[in-house]
């Protein structure tokens, strides 16, 4: 799989943009990698009501890569 922009960013950098643009960066990111559906779903829901929000930002500050509904 090919490296996206996000991928490529500093970890605190792209844990600031999760915690206060998650919907936009992570619908973007997900649409990138070839998940449209789910990437508008990101943005209309603003990160699946906050939920997937939440999860994200958790999945950061332990290190892992962000792959829920990836």
């Amino acid at each position: 799989m090919a490296k996206t922009a996000i991928d490529k960013l500093d970890w605190i950098v792209n844990l600031l943009l999760t915690i206060f643009l998650d919907p936009l960066v992570q619908g973007i990111n997900r649409i990138l990698r070839g998940k449209v559906i789910i990437g508008i779903l990101w943005f209309i829901t603003g990160g699946l009501f906050g939920i997937g929000w939440i999860i994200d930002i958790i999945t950061m500050l332990i290190h892992k890569k962000i792959t829920f509904l990836a």
